[in-house]
């Protein structure tokens, strides 16, 4: 099965509905990654170091064990192979594949990887990252019902010239979040069987070029019944795009810190960055939108 995603071509033994279909003329060349079902070491890797107890990095790979799921080697930037536990069914697998183990590949192919997802505004794209649970993919389909093309959600790739690439044709949302947006989840396909978290698919497929990022919006909530809207400035602003870099810790032992501080200073230097907290309760998608998108009309 070939797919594409992050300008880049995937061979998978394991269906990946949440990925494009690659076009056929794709099956004719060297796929970019391939995604393997089959042996992964049991302890760790000899070569490694041991960063947590399931996690174990090299400067040419890193072991990860989800336990009642499966164990995952991911190599040089283009391979990922899977070593699933028995009786695990392929949703639960692909959350990590498609989470932790592909941010991983995409640390180790030299790209900045953030925690965010990614929206286009005219030839140029804004980014939000937060915390998990800080409204993130709220905030995505805010800004898909008002008309705008969702780049990436959950795992944002940037390039050395920061861009950020194509990802994923679809947006994970609670179910909550999807009655709050009046979203009918009975034929959305759940992220994991016992979770009430849905995958949405967009009407329309990602673009398939990169967007330069001129904008990144830090996004948290506070007890307060206001929005409010803090530019950053000057050397602050290298700091929260490394805090919000996705699955920091990968970094440790890749031989790659070095290269994530660049690109984190690169960015900093190009953007727009602005800190943007909500009110825990009670607050209106659409006034948040609106704040936003004022915002980002001031700051071209």
């Amino acid at each position: 099965m070939i797919y594409t995603c992050y300008g880049l071509t995937f061979v998978s033994d394991l269906a990946l509905p949440e990925l494009l279909a690659a076009a056929a003329s794709a099956a004719r060349s060297e796929p970019d990654v391939q995604i393997r079902l089959g042996q992964v070491p049991t302890e760790g890797l000899t070569d490694g170091r041991q960063r947590g107890p399931f996690l174990w990095v090299s400067p040419r790979a890193l072991w990860l064990r989800v336990p009642r799921i499966a164990r995952f080697l991911v190599s040089d930037g283009n391979l990922i192979t899977i070593a699933p536990e028995p009786g695990v069914d392929e949703d639960s697998i692909r959350v990590f594949l498609l989470g932790s183990a592909l941010g991983a590949l995409l640390f180790q192919r030299g790209l900045l990887v953030l925690h965010g997802n990614a929206i286009r505004i005219g030839e140029q794209c804004m980014v939000c990252v937060g915390a998990s649970g800080a409204g993130k993919s709220t905030l995505a389909a805010g800004f898909l019902r008002r008309g705008y093309e969702i780049l990436g959600d959950d795992v944002i790739a940037v390039d050395a010239d920061c861009r950020a690439l194509p990802g994923f044709p679809r947006i994970k949302l609670w179910q909550d979040t999807a009655q709050r947006l009046h979203i009918d989840t009975a034929q959305l396909r759940r992220i994991r069987p016992a979770l009430a978290k849905f995958n949405y698919p967009l009407a329309s497929p990602v673009i398939g070029v990169p967007l330069p990022i001129r904008w990144v919006y830090i996004l948290g909530s506070h007890p307060l019944p206001d929005t409010r809207c803090e530019p950053i400035h000057g050397l602050e602003r290298f700091t929260p795009l490394r805090n919000n870099t996705y699955r920091v810790r990968f970094l440790e032992g890749m031989a790659l810190k070095r290269e994530h501080l660049q690109l984190c200073g690169k960015l900093a230097g190009r953007i727009h960055l602005t800190r943007i907290t909500r009110p825990e309760r009670g607050f209106e998608l659409d006034a948040l939108v609106d704040r936003i998108l004022a915002d980002l009309a001031a700051h071209p």
